[in-house]
């Protein structure tokens, strides 16, 4: 009986072999079958009844009659249905089972365990069975009918085997959505308030902030004095904190704060607009040069100085009139007034500083937030400094990846070059430390998202032409304050274009920058496809040409919508794009006013020496092209234009948590101590010109107090008269009796220990 049942089974799993649709389910029909085989009480009882052959007859199973019969007469299809008799059996579904269940409770405990069974279980069974690999069923005696060998039973379709699992994925993702967009949104709320300044007044700052910033006494300073460089423009003019010190020290002496005045108003003149340059280079020499009183201020510049001053100024208002007074004024105060200022307390103050820059900088110095995106060796996520809550990227690179890739060169001299490279319009590097698996490398915080995704994703593509030109200006600033380092950037696309709080932009990524030597060139095919350089696909030497090539893709892209010799999402190979770079030209559209058409067709030349920018002025030739008539680059480089967008502050540009693809784990590689070298001059701690504009600017440096504390005086004080006394480390027992009272301090001991106030 159990053979019969299993050939009669077979055509009824999926549809009925008649192939009119499934009825509805049946709660509790087929009890007793397994869980592949469903339908096996009724189907007894219908064998038992003669139901389910159609003009056969009907006879009892072990009647002689062969089961081929009925085999057959089940394909064929059903009958009509008969008074009484059982309706047609269709597999059993979850749906099934749970009505079952909730239907009568004590029936579903007194069911078969193999009834009970999970639903993915039975799912999996019925997967590995042989119908569902499209073999025959079964057939109940030794000898095969050729009825039933001819009419084999038919395989079950592909898409009904799938559709239990498509259910169980429709089930799922609910929650597991639900559960992305919970993490993504705890870690976008972290991430804004931290940057609003965390809770309260603190700013984002420590409860122990105070701690952490903690001078020390001078007498620590002592190596630090003589073994720093006693340069001026290093000490006075480059470094924000000895600037500042330099002036407050000038402050304390009229003649000295005179030359600083001086210096504030030339200042102000040169990022004045051009229509009030004029007046305002006139209030400047009067207020310095109109008597010989205001002259005897400051007798270092020379009348003769003064009239040439007067008569460019009459002709043509320019920002370099005043650098030959501004000269003389650095070289006065470079002389006796800087040997001054090494034996005030201001300098005293300025290497208590200088101390704490140089303390080791570990990834407790930071408190770490969600990922923003991932680099070439590693994630970049958000931090913030504890001690003065300002907030930053870290970049983090495996050591095990980067030894995988003999990264070691690269990694190195992107590290130099951001510590070389000082500009508003480049990413800075304020931090560097190693962690036991990474290298960290912390950067400038760009809240505002990269030029991809405002080009591509907010609204239509591309900008309009004032905002593209201002854009531009910047990079143009940007690319200049690198050359003016001799380095060439070589990797100039929207994706390293970055927008910071305010709309302003910087350049990140100067993974394959590289500093040219003095009067000589470089080569190599480096950077994406479709910005490289015709000379930087054809692998020849050069030196700045490649950046103003990039610079002409940008502005084409950012007004155009898409670069200007592939479109956005185009299929097409390597090849292709290089020989449009080579041959073709690029076409313009209505979106272009006559000065960007021409300032992209001089920076898109094919032939390096005759590209804009590349005929030996640099960048100011760049600067001088009509579609800038309206920056004024003094201004800008000031920081003091507004930009032509601003992003929310209460957005965050980049993707969602789970979307950021992670880095597979790196095997096979093992670190040992010849690496050691190598990361000791990558974690080499703070950056001084980064870090001292951020203890500025987050007024940690007014908050602490200025120069000449009395308090440090005196513990200096206290070291010099009473020094401590070292004696010999007692072992434990020795302390925890002493502490018990077990035993007594010979008076020696007690008169050596000194009192401390």
């Amino acid at each position: 009986m159990g053979h019969i049942r299993e050939a009669v089974s077979w055509p009824a799993r999926g549809r009925p072999a008649g192939g009119g649709p499934a009825d509805e389910p049946v709660p509790g029909a087929g009890l007793g079958g397994d869980s592949g085989r469903p339908g096996g009480r009724a189907l007894k009882s219908a064998l038992r009844a003669g139901d389910l052959s159609d003009g056969a007859e009907r006879s009892p199973v072990g009647s002689g009659c062969s089961a081929a019969a009925v085999t057959a007469a089940t394909l064929r299809g059903p009958a009509a249905p008969v008074r009484g008799s059982p309706r047609p059996v269709r597999p059993i579904s979850g749906a099934d089972v749970h009505a079952f269940r909730d239907r009568d409770p004590r029936a579903w405990r007194r069911s078969p365990w193999w009834w009970r069974r999970p639903l993915w279980w039975r799912r999996r069974r019925r997967a590995s069975s042989p119908a569902s690999r499209g073999h025959d069923a079964r057939v109940a005696t030794r000898e095969r009918c050729s009825e039933a060998a001819s009419n084999p039973s038919p395989a079950r379709p592909a898409a009904q085997r799938r559709r239990p699992r498509r259910r169980r994925s429709r089930r799922r993702r609910p929650r597991r959505q639900r559960d992305t967009a919970l993490e993504n949104l705890a870690a976008n709320t972290l991430l804004l308030k931290a940057r609003e300044g965390g809770y309260g007044k603190k700013s984002g700052r420590s409860k122990k902030w105070k701690e952490m910033l903690k001078l020390p006494p001078l007498s620590k300073c002592v190596e630090l004095r003589l073994s720093i460089e006693k340069d001026y423009h290093s000490l006075c003019d480059k470094q924000p904190i000895g600037r500042l010190l330099f002036r407050q020290f000038c402050d304390t002496k009229p003649d000295l704060q005179r030359h600083v005045e001086f210096l504030d108003a030339v200042a102000e003149y040169e990022v004045t607009d051009e229509e009030g340059q004029r007046d305002c280079g006139l209030k400047v020499l009067d207020a310095f040069f109109r008597d010989q009183t205001s002259a005897a201020l400051l007798p270092e510049i020379l009348p003769d100085v003064v009239l040439r001053c007067r008569e460019r100024l009459a002709e043509a208002p320019s920002r370099e009139i005043f650098q030959e007074c501004t000269r003389i004024v650095h070289n006065y105060l470079s002389g006796e007034p800087f040997e001054e200022y090494q034996e005030s307390p201001y300098f005293s103050r300025f290497l208590q500083w200088k101390w704490r820059e140089r303390q080791p900088v570990t990834k407790n110095t930071f408190r770490h937030y969600r990922v923003l995106g991932k680099g070439g060796f590693g994630e970049v996520c958000a931090c913030q400094v504890r001690a003065t809550g300002r907030m930053y990227a870290c970049k983090k690179l495996e050591k095990k990846r980067i030894k995988k890739r003999k990264g070691e060169v690269m990694a190195l001299n992107e590290k130099r070059i951001l510590e070389k490279v000082h500009s508003r319009f480049v990413v800075s590097l304020s931090y560097t430390y190693e962690t036991r698996d990474t290298l960290c490398l912390v950067l400038t915080m760009m809240s505002g998202g990269d030029l991809k995704f405002h080009i591509y994703n907010l609204g239509n593509p591309g900008f309009n032409e004032p905002r593209a030109v201002f854009y531009a200006a910047e990079l143009c600033c940007g690319l200049e304050d690198l050359q003016r380092e001799r380095i060439v950037y070589r990797d100039l696309k929207p994706d390293n274009i970055l927008l910071d709080d305010h709309g302003h932009i910087r350049i990140s990524d100067l993974g394959l920058a590289v500093e040219i030597p003095e009067g000589g060139t470089v080569r190599g095919r480096v950077g994406t496809v479709g910005y490289m350089a015709p000379e930087v696909i054809n692998n020849e030497n050069y030196t700045f040409s490649p950046d103003w090539w990039g610079l002409g893709c940008l502005i084409y892209e950012m007004i155009q919508g898409h670069s200007p010799f592939r479109k956005f999402k185009e299929k097409v190979n390597r090849e292709e794009v290089n020989r449009r770079v080579n041959q073709d030209s690029e076409r313009y559209s209505e979106k272009f006013s006559e000065d960007a058409r021409s300032i992209c067709q001089m920076l898109l030349t094919k032939n390096p020496k005759e590209r804009l920018g590349c005929k030996g002025v640099g960048a100011a030739e760049v600067r001088q092209h009509p579609v800038f008539k309206d920056i004024n680059f003094k201004r800008l480089e000031a920081g003091m234009l507004e930009p032509p967008f601003c992003p929310d502050p209460h957005a965050v540009y980049c993707k969602d948590v789970l979307d950021i693809e992670q880095f597979s784990t790196v095997k096979g590689v093992y670190l040992d101590t010849k690496d050691e070298d190598f990361y000791a001059a990558f974690a080499t701690g703070c950056v001084s010109i980064p870090w001292q504009n951020e203890i500025i600017e987050s007024q940690c440096f007014q908050d602490l107090g200025d120069s000449g504390d009395e308090e440090d005086s005196t513990l200096d004080l206290e070291e010099k008269v009473c020094p401590p006394v070292h004696r010999p480390k007692r072992g434990f027992f020795y302390r925890l009796l002493m502490r018990g009272g077990c035993l007594h301090a010979s008076p020696s001991e007690k008169d050596e220990e000194p009192t401390r106030l």
